[in-house]
């Protein structure tokens, strides 16, 4: 991921998500109109992403007072992110939507696919209400 996506407008895009126990579909438009921070990472079931996510879901409720919503997104489906919450007191406190991209078209919309394996880097983009990438965050590789 380069710093070019900075001030572009997110790309078109439609994928199953997990959310409240529920199976929701989640589209491009839906990041518009407040702002958004879609949160990758590379799988589930992994020993770094669930502490992550936890701090996230901590703090969700705060981010939602200021107008603000989270997507987190991996290669994985939306049936692995149930199964995921399931299985995790950590991911089990997440209520923000839990994007499933098997396909991969999120993540190469962003930049963050790791084309060799077929999971995503790590990375944090900000995005404004009109839907245009404003910021992003890529820690280390994990």
């Amino acid at each position: 991921m380069t710093t070019s996506l900075i001030n572009t407008e997110i790309k078109p895009f439609k994928a199953n998500a997990f959310r409240n126990g529920e199976f929701v579909t989640v589209t491009d438009a839906d990041l518009k109109g407040k702002w958004s921070a879609v949160v990758f990472y590379p799988a589930d079931f992994t020993f770094v992403c669930p502490t992550e996510l936890g701090d996230i879901a901590d703090s969700y409720d705060e981010l939602q007072k200021l107008g603000v919503e989270i997507y987190s997104v991996s290669t994985d489906t939306h049936f692995t992110h149930k199964a995921w919450h399931d299985a995790s007191d950590t991911i089990r406190k997440i209520k923000y939507f839990m994007i499933g991209d098997p396909t991969g078209v999120v993540t190469r919309n962003f930049g963050v696919m790791r084309e060799d394996q077929g999971l995503a880097d790590r990375g944090t983009f900000i995005i404004d209400p009109n839907g245009v990438i404003q910021a992003w965050k890529s820690p280390q590789k994990a």
